[in-house]
């Protein structure tokens, strides 16, 4: 018969002289601990160590890239354009992310457990559920903007900057409502495994607290992963299409091809390629481990250990670094912008727009239909 770990408290494993993750909690923390925590030993303090300092340093990466990121794009004229202001909202949920998480997270990790108390523990979790699904849905809505551009073409609505602010309020009204929820009942925030960082409860057994993670997670990670997916095959496709026309366009004008030189090196399809893959590898990367864990939680299809929760906090953070290299970054006249405000941290000649990851395959495509004239 499995031993059953409600029983046990902080005390009654004092006398047995066995030592818990939950020892160090503080005691008004103790109702929001599951007995799960309890039958396991506390962690290494190397550990928490490493933690901390894998954190800070994607903390300080991410709180100075993507404030440089709102910055050149907000003060650059070139560049305030209606889809951009999505590029902006990601910086801009990702620099608020890493701003609001990695300080507490830190300090906890020195101390080893908790400390702020369960109010801020809960207010913690929120603002993390919150701004983890805002980049989400912006980064759809990215996916979704260039296809629109790329695969409708002339015959699609041209996003305005009203339409990309709408686009943007549906976005954080729409994760408000989803991590508002479990203040209110539907789930709960708690303290997660390794006692440092707090998110949402997957270990309590009733329908409703499991619901809300199955809901929760078709709406903020399979729905989204499935739309980013859908446009980028679309997308990939229209443009491949396009390259051929292009090659056949070429073949009747007896010319090698319609690009120029440097940019026959590397077709269309293979640079949207890049951009597809990279977009959907690195967002897998970032959100399945949460996911896994919520549904070995609910599921109980495997035995969550504290130090296996820390990898769900890793990688989610992490995604707030390398958005602006993907997103950002990479689009060439944000290059430009950087070099002329930010000289020291140019290490490259910007590049031709056909490289664009930002504004993908939106300027890979115009300037193939200006080739022709060229």
């Amino acid at each position: 018969m499995e031993p059953s770990y409600a029983a046990w408290s902080s005390g009654a494993a004092a006398a047995l002289g066995n030592r818990t993750v939950v020892d160090m909690v503080p005691p008004e923390m103790r109702h929001m601990i599951d007995p799960h925590w309890y039958q396991f030993e506390p962690m290494n303090p190397l550990w928490h160590s490493i933690l901390g300092f894998v954190i800070c340093c994607l903390g300080i990466i991410s709180v100075v890239g993507n404030g440089m990121v709102v910055y050149i794009f907000s003060s650059t004229k070139t560049l305030r354009t209606p889809s951009n202001l999505l590029v902006v909202n990601l910086a801009f949920s990702d620099f608020l992310m890493m701003t609001c998480m990695f300080p507490p997270m830190v300090v906890n990790c020195m101390n080893e457990t908790w400390v702020f108390g369960p109010l801020m523990c809960e207010i913690y979790a929120m603002l993390g559920s919150l701004f983890g699904c805002a980049s989400i849905w912006t980064m759809t809505m990215i996916a979704l903007d260039r296809y629109n551009v790329i695969v409708k073409g002339i015959s699609a609505a041209p996003m305005t900057n009203s339409t990309a602010m709408l686009r943007i309020l549906g976005v954080w009204t729409f994760s408000l409502m989803w991590t508002l929820a479990p203040m209110f009942g539907w789930n709960r925030y708690v303290p997660e495994g390794n006692m440092t960082a707090c998110g949402t409860d997957y270990l309590t057994k009733d329908w409703g607290s499991r619901s809300y993670i199955l809901v929760y997670s078709i709406f903020v990670y399979f729905l989204p992963l499935f739309t980013i997916i859908y446009s980028y095959t679309f997308i990939l496709s229209a443009v491949s299409a396009h390259e051929k026309s292009m090659r056949e366009q070429a073949k009747k004008m007896n010319v090698a091809s319609l690009r120029s030189s440097e940019a026959a090196n590397t077709s269309a399809e293979a640079k949207l390629a890049k951009v597809a893959l990279t977009t959907i590898s690195l967002w897998f990367m970032a959100w399945t481990p949460y996911l896994v864990i919520n549904y070995a939680g609910i599921f109980e299809t495997a035995t969550i250990s504290p130090l296996y929760t820390i990898w769900g906090s890793l990688f989610a953070k992490a995604n707030a670094v390398y958005n602006p290299i993907v997103y950002a970054i990479s689009h060439p006249k944000y290059k430009v912008a950087l070099e002329k405000k930010f000289p020291s941290l140019s290490c490259s000649n910007p590049p031709d727009d056909t490289t664009s990851v930002a504004s993908g395959a939106t300027a890979v495509t115009v300037s193939d239909e200006k080739a022709p004239s060229a």
